[in-house]
């Protein structure tokens, strides 16, 4: 579904990202781990079309999108839910909602919608609510149902779980996890690796703007490099 080669992207005349190459299977959930300043950020806003790219190319569903800008990607079915959840706070949470849906007008919206509060019955509950007054873990939820109005084939996820509570993280990566029964691929970024990678098929370590390790989440659990480096173990 989507393909990396040869990704390079710089700010200004510092390059962050070195010559990156991945790729994501349709019904995938794929992870990306690595310490703060890595380049995962970086790397998701150049596959959502926010971030240039100096070199390389991005392949998604078969067609080069390396210089599309950011909503022709997400009317290809590219969306991303980014690091810092990034909600309208001065909106309700039904119209932050609406606001993920901006590219559709077909009665599905509603019904998008209610799968939305089906996932995230607090949401529903506070609706008419300014987002801006929901917890953390809620702005999260929003976030991630936000994306997924946009009608997602792949969804690109930014440290879901950063600043959450343990109780909460769990929640948030059990929906990650059921994205597989929604029929949408998922690109997860997450600093916590452990949990990262329990519910993820495969995984890649980043390191300094390159990838160093990659394969099946459960052979880079036992791998003993990167249990001691981002496991504690």
């Amino acid at each position: 579904m989507l393909s990396v080669e040869g990704l390079r992207s710089r700010y200004g005349r510092i390059e962050v990202l070195h010559g990156l190459d991945l790729a994501v299977k349709s019904g995938e959930i794929v992870t990306v781990v690595g310490a703060n300043g890595a380049g995962k950020t970086t790397l998701l806003r150049c596959l959502s079309g926010v971030q240039p790219v100096s070199a390389g190319t991005i392949i998604f569903r078969g067609e080069d999108i390396s210089r599309l800008a950011a909503h022709q990607r997400l009317g290809r079915g590219l969306a991303q839910a980014p690091e810092g959840r990034q909600i309208f706070t001065n909106l309700t949470v039904e119209e932050n909602l609406r606001l993920g849906a901006y590219l559709y007008s077909d009665p599905r919206v509603d019904s998008d919608m209610a799968d939305a509060f089906a996932m995230f019955p607090i949401l529903k509950a506070k609706r008419n609510l300014a987002a801006g007054g929901l917890s953390g873990g809620q702005q999260q939820m929003l976030a991630i149902a936000r994306a997924l109005m946009g009608r997602p084939a792949c969804l690109l996820l930014d440290e879901p779980s950063m600043g959450l509570a343990p109780m909460l993280v769990d929640q948030i990566l059990d929906v990650v996890r059921n994205l597989r029964n929604l029929h949408v691929t998922a690109l997860l970024i997450e600093q916590n690796a452990f949990a990262a990678l329990s519910i993820a098929d495969r995984g890649y370590v980043m390191e300094t703007g390159r990838i160093t390790i990659s394969g099946p989440a459960q052979e880079l659990i036992a791998d003993k490099r990167v249990r001691e480096a981002y496991l504690g173990l």
